[in-house]
């Protein structure tokens, strides 16, 4: 099927049930990103500073770019001025750079907080006591030029299907705690990013409202010249 024919597939299963796509453009040419906009889709999720610089300079400048793989310190100040949400902040001091360059480009910028679920060493993410000394930092309170929207995380590679649920299940479980016991009174503490192309539908029963998207929308990689260790689509 086309790009465009997977992407109104796919909005049609996902709008009835407010799950938000994201389409996981990676290693993809702008022609391809070009059909999946045209379809209507905005939200692209990109994993390297660079190509995402490139992109957002060639597009339309209407998509919201998500940063979904791993940012180093260094490069934030590269995308602060566009992306619309970086959703792999893994550490304390990663949160205050990007406040910092948020703040310099007067602007308030749009986080998950990555939660290492899988059982894999490769993946990125705070484990649970990371999670909530971060949440209760003392300098925390302070970043007013992030906003907290949510959690995400990515499952373990593998086949076993109750294995994934469960990683899943935890993690809509950490979600729920944290939002009572840090985010009560912040209806902007929304979004739990779980599943890609290979589990989103054990994600969405799960629990997940927002979903990345590669191979189910593009195809198949065909090139492993951005190849990442984040697991992402």
């Amino acid at each position: 099927m086309s790009i465009a024919t997977n992407i109104e597939a796919l909005q049609t299963d996902f709008k009835p049930i407010n799950v938000k796509l994201v389409a996981v453009s990676k290693t993809k040419p702008v022609e391809d990103i070009q059909q999946a906009y045209d379809a209507g889709q905005r939200l692209f999720g990109e994993n390297m500073v660079q190509e995402l610089i490139e992109k957002q300079q060639t597009l339309p400048k209407d998509i919201e770019w998500h940063l979904i793989g791993h940012l180093q310190t260094n490069k934030v100040k590269y995308i602060a001025p566009f992306v619309a949400m970086i959703q792999a902040v893994d550490s304390f001091k990663l949160l205050k750079e990007i406040n910092k360059h948020a703040l310099k480009n007067n602007r308030t910028i749009d986080c998950l907080l990555q939660i290492h679920i899988a059982d894999e060493d490769t993946k990125f993410g705070l484990d649970h006591a990371e999670l909530i000394d971060l949440l209760r930092e003392d300098e925390f309170s302070a970043l007013k030029n992030v906003r907290i929207r949510g959690l995400m995380g990515i499952a373990t590679n593998t086949e076993n299907e109750k294995n994934i649920k469960e990683e899943f299940y935890e993690l809509k479980m950490l979600f729920d705690g944290v939002k009572v016991s840090f985010f009560r009174s912040e209806d902007s503490f929304d979004t739990l990013s779980m599943g890609m192309s290979s589990d989103y539908q054990l994600a969405i029963g799960q629990g997940s409202n927002m979903v990345r998207l590669g191979s189910t929308i593009f195809g198949k990689r065909v090139t492993k010249q951005y190849k990442s260790k984040d697991g992402n689509d």
